[in-house]
């Protein structure tokens, strides 16, 4: 009996011959150095890197910049702590995701058909949903947000237009999973290379920026500071990326075999680990430009993306620094589309086995969001997006016990790891981590509502 079928053994469903894959359309289909090559470690990261850039994009989305933004105009650069924290906890889940999809062949929608009761099954499926839908509603917003900054297109045209991007994936998955990782690393370059610019111009202090990295008790006797806190936190780890990630690993042609899967999870990890800290940089990028413009400039109440965007240029006296705010954030609005709509066809793939055509899934997923935008904006004007969008947060912390959970089962669970499965103190921290990660996205969930 090969490790294969004793990690499969305790699963309800064992995975058979011509079951199908995940992403079948692109499965193993990215080449990668053979276990033994003895070329450089540049050579074997480069072969693997795309999942975790693809996977970071969902860590500096639309519904990530709000609650950054709020952070550092408020309170300086006091909650970059909460950041990095929350990051760590990130690079942690994600490299369990990877580990689950390599070593057992699974998603972890496909992981959750074959590990559960079929009810149980739909329910995730519904939760899931619900997640990829709320996420792509902040999405929408986001990029109508950009193209208002940017062009002056009305809110409810720029919703509009977002539709056009199902068929930007149709022909980027045409032309190969490869250029479609190329096209996400461009566009985080770009929204990278903005912020570089942006804090250059910004000129924080040095000291201070290191010395908010550093957790103060603050933090947490300061109810109005927990809560952004709490805000941040969940508004980073997204459950659909758990799902995309466990599945775009699988595009590697790394060996089936216990050394080939070791290898590949050793790559995969490394691959999401750097990606992250990109992530990092991002998030702790926009609260520093918060900080030490908005903060320092006497504005400790900007927390709408709009309103970030207007006081950018004044503040700095620099016309150019409003415009690359708006250029980042069309960038993130554009990235996330794509991997939420990936997130989309895995999960319902994995949980109900039905394929549909990418295009039609897009405007399916994408009718859905738009639809509440216009008819908010229209409704309530600029500001009733602001709210959608804190709503679409609070969706999001609610599935997010959906997902961590049973990934955290999963991968701890001999019968169905095998030799792959987590050491006990790596399982100890993981459920410390999807601990605190409910209990603060619990929380997060009833002070919006009733706070």
């Amino acid at each position: 009996m090969d490790d294969k079928t004793k990690a499969a053994s305790g699963w309800r469903f064992s995975l058979k011959e011509g079951d199908q894959k995940s992403l079948s359309e692109v499965f193993a289909t990215v080449p990668v150095p053979a276990k033994g090559f003895k070329g450089s470690w540049l050579r074997h990261l480069i072969a693997f890197s795309g999942p975790g850039y693809m996977v970071s994009v969902g860590y500096m989305d639309p519904g990530n910049w709000a609650t950054d933004i709020a952070g550092g105009s408020k309170f300086g650069y006091t909650l970059l702590a909460v950041i990095m924290i929350s990051n760590l906890m990130a690079i942690l889940l994600q490299a369990l995701s990877a580990r689950l999809g390599i070593a057992t062949g699974r998603d972890l929608a496909q992981a959750c058909r074959d590990a559960f009761p079929k009810p149980v099954g739909i329910l995730l499926w519904i939760a899931c949903e619900l997640a990829i839908i709320a996420c792509d509603l902040a999405e929408v917003i986001g990029t109508a947000i950009a193209l208002k900054l940017l062009f002056g297109i009305p809110l409810i045209g720029g919703a509009l237009i977002t539709a056009a991007d199902a068929f930007l994936l149709l022909m980027l998955m045409n032309k190969g999973f490869r250029f479609l990782e190329a096209f996400i690393i461009a566009l985080l370059i770009v929204i990278a290379g903005c912020f570089v610019v942006q804090i250059a111009l910004a000129a924080p202090p040095i000291a201070a920026v290191l010395g908010g990295f550093i957790p103060s008790s603050e933090i947490v006797t300061n109810p109005e500071m927990l809560y952004i806190a709490i805000g941040i936190i969940g508004a980073t780890v997204m459950p659909h990326n758990l799902y995309l990630h466990s599945s775009i690993v699988q595009t590697r042609q790394f060996e089936q075999n216990e050394a080939g899967r070791r290898y590949a999870i050793r790559w995969a990890t490394t691959d999401s680990t750097i990606a992250l800290m990109l992530a990092l940089f991002v998030n702790a990028a926009i609260l520093i430009v918060a900080a030490s413009v908005f903060n320092a400039g006497g504005k400790t109440d900007v927390a709408e993306i709009q309103d970030a965007y207007e006081l950018l240029s004044p503040l700095l006296g620099v016309g150019i620094a409003s415009i690359l705010f708006a250029v980042a954030l069309l960038a993130s609005g554009l990235n996330s589309t794509v991997t939420a709509t990936l997130a989309g066809q895995i999960v319902m793939e994995g949980f109900l086995r039905i394929r549909l055509p990418h295009w039609a899934r897009r405007l399916v997923t994408r009718a859905i969001a738009i639809v509440p935008v216009v008819v908010v904006t229209a409704l309530y004007g600029e500001r009733g997006t602001g709210q959608l969008l804190v709503f679409s947060q609070v969706i999001l912390s609610m599935q997010l016990p959906f997902a961590v959970i049973p990934l955290v089962l999963f991968v701890s669970d001999r019968s169905k790891m095998g030799v792959f499965t987590i050491s006990k103190p790596i399982a100890w921290l993981a459920w410390l981590v999807t601990g605190i990660i409910v209990i603060l996205n619990l929380k997060l969930l009833f002070d919006t509502v009733f706070g």
